[in-house]
């Protein structure tokens, strides 16, 4: 599937947005929201809300990392791929600069069975339209979703930062199902496991994979990552950013 014409302006790495923005689609406020991760060392890790439901990292985007990602598709291309769980809800960024949005459906999406999100509302809406469909139709569904497409806009206008269409940063999404940690990235053709992991552990597990990342990339300084989490009430879980 080729990648659309479409360019929406960057979400922000901000809680904040990114709470209203969740909140204004459905998740109820009482269920969950985005932190600030202030660092990978255990002693900042501890300081993280629990429990955590996903993971995101925003990183530079360069130049080497889109060659790796291409040679990895062509390596796969003539192999079968990679098992996951059917559990895992994925679907493929054609938008440019959507990743934030998709990484935050990548997060929700795959937590459903902890959040209660409100009936009829979008994200009640846009999940249950495309848990039949493989990543590549999701991926359609919202290209052409305008309701989506002026709320992520609503979205991207309520940061600190001037919003702008031309900026080389990428958010990829950590969640755990089904035993395994799983990294969402909507411009891999499939979602990625990276081992065992739980609930319990999510969090310093994909502590440890971001750790190695930064450690291949040495110029990826700027990085920025939250954790979306339940909320401490009986029917609470939290997202981390």
């Amino acid at each position: 599937m080729a990648a659309s014409s479409k360019r929406w302006v960057p979400l922000e790495a901000n809680p904040d947005v990114m709470n209203q923005f969740i909140w204004g689609l459905g998740v109820p406020l009482h269920e969950a929201e985005f932190n600030d991760v202030y660092g990978l060392d255990e002693d900042l890790l501890q300081m993280v809300p629990q429990p955590v439901l996903a993971v995101l990292l925003l990183f530079p985007y360069s130049a080497q990392l889109e060659a790796e990602r291409k040679a990895e598709e062509e390596q796969a291309s003539g192999t079968s791929k990679q098992d996951h769980s059917k559990k895992v809800y994925y679907l493929k960024q054609t938008v440019a600069n959507a990743c934030g949005t998709i990484g935050l459906l990548h997060a929700i999406g795959n937590a459903t069975s902890e959040i209660d999100l409100i009936e009829g509302s979008y994200l009640d809406r846009f999940f249950k339209s495309t848990v039949n469909m493989n990543p590549f139709e999701r991926a359609a569904f919202l290209e052409e979703d305008r309701e989506m497409e002026d709320a992520h806009s609503i979205a991207a206008s309520a940061g600190d930062t001037e919003a702008s269409s031309n900026v080389n940063e990428h958010y990829v999404c950590f969640t755990c199902i089904d035993g395994q940690l799983y990294q969402l990235d909507g411009r891999k053709n499939q979602p990625i496991s990276h081992g065992p992991s739980s609930r319990n552990s999510l969090l310093q597990d994909a502590a440890e994979v971001i750790k190695a990342f930064i450690q291949n990339n040495p110029g990826s300084t700027s990085m920025l990552w939250h954790s979306p989490r339940k909320r401490n009430n009986p029917k609470s879980g939290e997202i981390i950013q």
